[in-house]
C-alpha cells in the first residue's frame, strides 16, 4: 500500500473557478527516489495575482504550462507504475486544498481518481501519535528540504518529516525500521 506524499501549488483556492499551476507527488519510502512532478496550462480564466507570485510565475508562464489531460495521464502512469496492485494513499499537509485539486483533475479528464475518496493529513497522524490536537503543525520541525512552494520541493520536506515520525516510532503501514 504505497502512500503518496502530494503537494499542490494553484492560482485561487479551489478547483474549476481557479486552476493548478503545479504538483509534486512523491513515495515514502527511505530513499524518497521516486517522484513525479507536474504542470498544467490553465482551466478557468480566473486567477489570483498573489497565489501566481507565490509560485514565482506569471499568468503567461502559467498559460504555456502542458495541457492538463497529458498531465493527468502521465500522472496516472506513474501511479500505476508504483502501485504494486494495492490501493494508494494520499499524503498531505493539507488535503482539504491538494486533494480537492487532485481529485477534480483527475475526474474531469480521466473520468477517476486512482487515489480513491480518502486521504491522509499529515499533522492529524501527529496529532494522534501525540496525543494532542493541539500538536498539529510541530511535526513540520522534522523536514529537512526547504519549504519553497516547488511543489516537488514540499512534498519531499513533507515525506522527510514523515519518515523521521516513522524512526521515532509512529506506525506506518510500511517496510521495517532496521
Amino acid at each position: 500500500m504505497p502512500w503518496i506524499v502530494v503537494d499542490v501549488e494553484s492560482d485561487g483556492p479551489c478547483p474549476a473557478i481557479y486552476s493548478m499551476i503545479s504538483f509534486g507527488a512523491i513515495v515514502v519510502e527511505p530513499s524518497l527516489s521516486r517522484h513525479f512532478k507536474g504542470t498544467t496550462a490553465p482551466v478557468s480564466t480566473k486567477w489570483n495575482t498573489d497565489a501566481l507570485s507565490v509560485c514565482g510565475i506569471s499568468r503567461e508562464a502559467h498559460e504555456a504550462y502542458p495541457n492538463p489531460e497529458d498531465t493527468m495521464r502521465g500522472f496516472k502512469a506513474w501511479l500505476e507504475s508504483i502501485s504494486d496492485g494495492s490501493s494508494l494513499t494520499f499524503v498531505s499537509d493539507n488535503p482539504a486544498f491538494d486533494w480537492q485539486f487532485i481529485n477534480y483533475y483527475f475526474h474531469r479528464f480521466l473520468g477517476t481518481n486512482p487515489f480513491g475518496f480518502s486521504a491522509r493529513r499529515i499533522g492529524d497522524l501527529y496529532s494522534g501519535w501525540k496525543g494532542d490536537a493541539r500538536k498539529a503543525n510541530e511535526w513540520k520541525s522534522r523536514r529537512r528540504t526547504k519549504h519553497t512552494h516547488d511543489p516537488l520541493d514540499d512534498a519531499k520536506g513533507n515525506a522527510e518529516a514523515l519518515l523521521t515520525m516513522w524512526s521515532e516510532g509512529l506506525a506506518l503501514p510500511f517496510g521495517s525500521r532496521s
